[in-house]
């Protein structure tokens, strides 16, 4: 397997995986997430180094991708979606997206990283309660299901409400 930066080649593959990750039946629409990365792409947001696919085989298996987001007027990550191919799940592949894209976002002296999931899936990386760093939820009922991760630059003053890029707003 290949973690890499996405590639413009990689724009529909993407979305097939996205679809395929977050569909929660065969023949419904397109979930929202597949609409959002690329409503992320065309968002002054982007940032293209943070952008990361899994490749299996010469196929694009998984996707991982962090915008620019704010706690109060300070710089920080949001990280999503995170997505993979359900015949490539539970092998690693998320987590070695993760891994790659937390730590090219610490190489860049990227402060914070936040997201929106699993506490249980999240805890592995080090991410905790956002709260615990002084970050407030975007929506207050989002609770402990919305975490952060501090990066070396991280400085302990940053504290407020957490801001995703604008596309997160469309959902």
């Amino acid at each position: 397997m290949l973690i890499r930066t996405e590639q413009p080649a990689d724009v529909e593959p993407i979305r097939a995986v996205t679809v395929s990750a977050f569909r929660k039946d065969g023949d419904g629409p397109d979930p929202v997430e597949a609409d959002l990365v690329e409503w992320l792409r065309e968002d002054e947001g982007w940032i293209p180094e943070l952008s990361f696919v899994a490749e299996h085989e010469g196929a694009v298996v998984g996707h991982v991708v962090a915008t620019r987001g704010y706690v109060g007027e300070f710089p920080a990550l949001g990280l999503g979606p995170l997505s993979v191919h359900p015949d490539h799940q539970r092998i690693g592949i998320g987590s070695a997206l993760v891994h790659e894209l937390l730590s090219v976002a610490d190489r860049m002296g990227e402060t914070l990283v936040a997201l929106l999931g699993d506490p249980d899936y999240y805890e592995r990386f080090g991410f905790r309660e956002s709260t615990w760093f002084g970050v407030q939820p975007p929506q207050e009922d989002w609770g402990d299901d919305f975490q952060a991760l501090t990066l070396t630059s991280h400085d302990p003053a940053m504290a407020g409400r957490f801001r995703y890029a604008a596309p997160f707003e469309r959902i």
